[in-house]
């Protein structure tokens, strides 16, 4: 049975990802490792807790001793890297927290995989996910991120994420490690914690709360669905070249504005509101601090190479994330109470 270690998989898009790896490959053993920090919560893996090929493990990979130790016991054959921090304002607010888990995490887990494997990597994988924000920012239109394009972060997350991909790329120049790396574009779907754009608009507007939006929203992101980017993943990892890097991007730009607008029009719709009852809870902040004007990926060698294409436009993808996040309002109000990881060790104890 070949082993996979998935770090972060408690998390928003981990969880996607060891969901899909579990159910779709019975004859892999799936660690899930991750330290559940805030923004990790087992409950959003209640489905495959039970399910003989998954394992969870806390772990912080900033401990590389602890790391050193879950390697020697489950001696995997790849690892798919998700854990992360991912909140710019936190980053802004304490960097060395990125530093620690984002460069320092992903060393440790590089030199554990070196370490096990010892240079016999047939059948071998690191796969590290990063973020289009490395690349720094676009102009209002006409270009886009490739695979070329150089890198120039604005944020200390970005920085954090930028020095992680380099560090896995000279594990392979200089050791040999077998690596891919994934630059990805901005994800949405179902279990995103609430302090992300999407889930907290969708629960503000739900209980009448003001909509934050930066500086005039003016800002544009390319949106991908979660479930895509984790067939993305399951693709990349199975049938990526060694060294290689994949851009993975939705195709799907919207300025922040417009998709809050949009956003507003489907919950009114599914609430039963008057059309336009939300917008009007739409409130401009002061901007972010070296808030970057436009992200948008080109994802062509991903799809010309290995075949994946996104399944939704973004409407029928926006409107499926609403209807899981109305039908899940229990789950949501545990994260915002700060009850979740309480509630999941009453459930389920320490499955």
């Amino acid at each position: 049975m070949k082993t996979i270690i998935i770090t972060g998989g408690a998390g928003f898009i981990g969880s996607h990802v060891v969901r899909l790896f579990v159910q779709k490959y019975p004859d892999y053993h799936i660690v899930n490792l991750d330290a559940l920090t805030y923004a990790g919560n087992l409950e959003n893996l209640i489905d495959v807790v039970d399910k003989p090929n998954y394992t969870f493990v806390k772990a912080d990979i900033t401990d590389f001793a602890k790391i050193t130790e879950v390697f020697d016991t489950y001696r995997p054959d790849g690892v798919i890297h998700l854990a992360a921090e991912s909140h710019v304002d936190r980053s802004i607010t304490d960097p060395f927290a990125f530093i620690r888990t984002n460069v320092m995490g992903t060393c440790n887990l590089l030199q554990a995989a070196k370490n096990l494997w010892q240079g016999n990597y047939e059948g071998k994988r690191f796969y590290h996910i990063s973020t289009d924000e490395v690349y720094g920012a676009l102009e209002k239109d006409g270009t886009f991120f490739t695979e070329q394009t150089k890198y120039a972060p604005h944020s200390p997350y970005s920085a954090s994420k930028a020095s992680s991909d380099h560090f896995v790329r000279a594990f392979h120049d200089t050791y040999g490690l077998p690596v891919v790396v994934s630059n990805c574009s901005n994800n949405y779907g179902s279990h995103h914690f609430p302090e992300k754009l999407i889930p907290l608009a969708i629960n503000n507007i739900k209980h009448n709360r003001p909509i934050p939006v930066y500086g005039k929203g003016e800002n544009v992101r390319d949106w991908l669905y979660v479930d895509d980017h984790a067939r993305a993943i399951d693709i990349i990892f199975h049938k990526g070249k060694n060294g290689d890097t994949y851009n993975i991007g939705g195709n799907n730009e919207w300025t922040n504005i417009d998709l809050i607008r949009l956003l507003c029009r489907i919950m009114d719709a599914k609430l039963g509101r008057p059309e336009g009852t939300s917008a009007k809870l739409i409130t401009f902040v002061t901007d972010r601090a070296g808030h970057d004007l436009r992200y948008a990926i080109d994802s062509t060698k991903l799809q010309r190479e290995l075949g994946w294409h996104p399944s939704l436009q973004f409407e029928e993808g926006l409107e499926k994330t609403v209807d899981w996040y109305l039908a899940n309002e229990a789950w949501v109000e545990r994260i915002t109470s700060g009850a979740y990881q309480e509630y999941y060790e009453k459930q389920y104890g320490n499955r």
